[in-house]
């Protein structure tokens, strides 16, 4: 399946080198024949926390892809030889994939978030993709679903003919779904964090001009202090600190 597939270490985390396109490409090559994949989104939180957790490392690691999300982990692919890697990111990944989607008539399932926030990004996808075909959604509860409330949601996506399973639960949670639903659900799972709050609106994504300069995570702790402080402040200086400490080593 992954004859083609280059991947580097960034820390302890395989993540792909990869473009736009090759993403796109190979996602709606497995959506194409209903296989069972998920594919990681990789940012500075999420290479670090498989430093912390051997079965976060086992599950990132495991990926079918895990693309280089965040500025630092792009960087880290470039200084080991690949130029020209991009930042292929969950929420744009996201919107190239539903037009990618419309065009060729691949249906897509939205799983997370609350209802609210899948309402209004369903009217949201509709007004830009008039032909995009949303065939199910579902707002899990907090709290771990039953068994027979999972195995429902497993028939229900199966049943919906969806190629693509759109995830947003945040990390590590939606790895961790991800995962353990990779051989039920007969999709493509996609890990997208707060793609769904950002395409609705509910969450104000940060300026261009910081996503370009890879401060989209200083907008969203300003945005979000309390929730997102020690993920930002922690895991950005344990990266930094890993990171020399590999340097050093060398």
């Amino acid at each position: 399946m992954n004859v083609l597939r280059k991947t580097v270490k960034v820390l302890a985390a395989d993540i792909d080198v990869i473009t736009w396109q090759q993403a796109i490409s190979r996602i709606s090559s497995w959506a194409t024949i209903h296989q069972s994949a998920y594919v990681c989104i990789c940012n500075v939180h999420s290479v670090v926390s498989v430093t912390q957790s051997r079965e976060f490392e086992d599950i990132v690691n495991q990926a079918d892809m895990a693309t280089p999300d965040g500025a630092p982990v792009a960087w880290m692919i470039r200084k080991q030889g690949y130029g020209h890697q991009e930042r292929i990111n969950g929420p744009d990944l996201m919107w190239k994939y539903c037009a990618h989607a419309e065009a060729t008539s691949e249906s897509i399932f939205l799983y997370g978030g609350t209802q609210t926030t899948l309402d209004i990004l369903k009217e949201k996808l509709a007004q830009h993709f008039p032909q995009l075909n949303i065939v199910g959604m579902y707002s899990p509860p907090f709290r771990p679903l039953s068994a027979e409330e999972d195995q429902s949601i497993i028939s229900q996506i199966n049943k919906s003919g969806a190629g693509t399973v759109w995830v947003s639960l945040g990390c590590p949670k939606q790895e961790k779904w991800m995962a353990e639903h990779k051989g039920k659900i007969n999709a493509v799972m996609i890990g997208v964090g707060a793609a769904f709050d950002y395409h609705a609106g509910t969450i104000l994504r940060a300026p261009l001009w910081m996503q370009r300069n890879g401060l989209e995570w200083l907008h969203r702790l300003c945005s979000e202090p309390r929730r997102l402080w020690k993920r930002y402040l922690v895991t950005n200086s344990l990266f930094v600190f890993h990171v020399l400490k590999n340097v050093i080593g060398k």
